[in-house]
């Protein structure tokens, strides 16, 4: 997996291969030779009893359970989280923007927080709602005021970004839904490999400027800062994928509804970097003008 929310995820991690006729102790499992009557301690007294014909009748006319009745996750439930965080991301992410000459340093806050709660919740077994909220929170004054910043200095990058945010997104499901691009584990470790370079990359570029000894963007200007944004989009673009993947495991597994709340966190977190991500490439393609 790339995304390591899903990828920490016992629920929605690649499935392991189970061993065959193996019990949860690592005993075989005998299954009783036909013909061989129910012991007591298998089945209760030689069987139970037989259901009379209305409770029968009750079962057979009775509706079928749905996800709702057996409190299973949904693809309704990822959409309906996913949508509410965003919107909260936006609301927040408007009045840091609004607040970032007079509070400058909210920003700079919410960047620290939302790093040490992203962090928390991607390793948590269990979600916690209170926590990927408060998690939302504090990206979206870090991203209101990151864009008001960038607004500044590339008017209308912004715009752009978030448009092909969202662009990207709809292709990115489209081609997962359509079948053209399938997840399968070679396709998963190309993933893997290619980020963690460029993560590579980025923390050595960032070094770099921060001692001095590259300025402006780094080894990020210029063309090969092209270059560079424009496999990062598509390692985030690809990373959407695999999330898609992960999401539609759960669902098929039927695992429990609470976990819509991990699904929506861990689109959530690619979401984001794909915005940051379209930011610095406008940005640089408008300094390059």
């Amino acid at each position: 997996m790339s995304n390591p929310v899903f990828n920490n995820s016992a629920i929605f991690g690649e499935p392991k291969r189970a061993r065959t006729n193996q019990g949860a102790a690592g005993t075989v499992q005998q299954n009783p030779a036909y013909g061989t009557p129910p012991q007591q301690a298998q089945y209760g007294s030689y069987g139970a009893q037989t259901a009379d014909a209305a409770t029968l009748d009750a079962m057979y006319n009775a509706p079928t359970a749905t996800t709702a009745d057996t409190k299973r996750l949904t693809y309704d439930d990822v959409i309906i989280k996913t949508g509410g965080l965003l919107a909260l991301l936006v609301v927040v992410g408007a009045a840091s923007w609004q607040l970032v000459d007079t509070m400058p340093f909210l920003w700079i806050g919410g960047a620290i927080v939302g790093l040490v709660l992203g962090l928390v919740n991607a390793f948590k077994k269990s979600p916690s709602p209170a926590l990927i909220v408060a998690y939302t929170i504090a990206q979206g004054a870090f991203l209101g005021g990151i864009s008001a910043f960038y607004n500044t200095q590339w008017n209308g990058v912004v715009v752009q970004a978030v448009l092909a945010t969202v662009t990207t997104f709809a292709a990115a499901l489209f081609l997962f839904k359509s079948g053209k691009v399938r997840v399968t584990p070679k396709f998963t470790r190309w993933l893997i490999i290619a980020m963690v370079g460029y993560l590579a990359f980025s923390l050595v570029n960032l070094l770099l400027t921060m001692t001095g000894v590259l300025d402006g963007w780094g080894m990020r200007s210029g063309g090969l800062g092209i270059i560079v944004g424009l496999v990062a989009v598509g390692l985030a673009a690809a990373s959407l994928i695999v999330d898609f993947d992960s999401i539609k495991r759960g669902v098929e597994a039927g695992v429990p509804a609470k976990f819509a709340w991990s699904a929506a966190f861990g689109l959530m977190v690619t979401l984001i970097w794909l915005y940051l991500e379209f930011l610095r490439l406008f940005a640089i393609l408008q300094g390059n003008d």
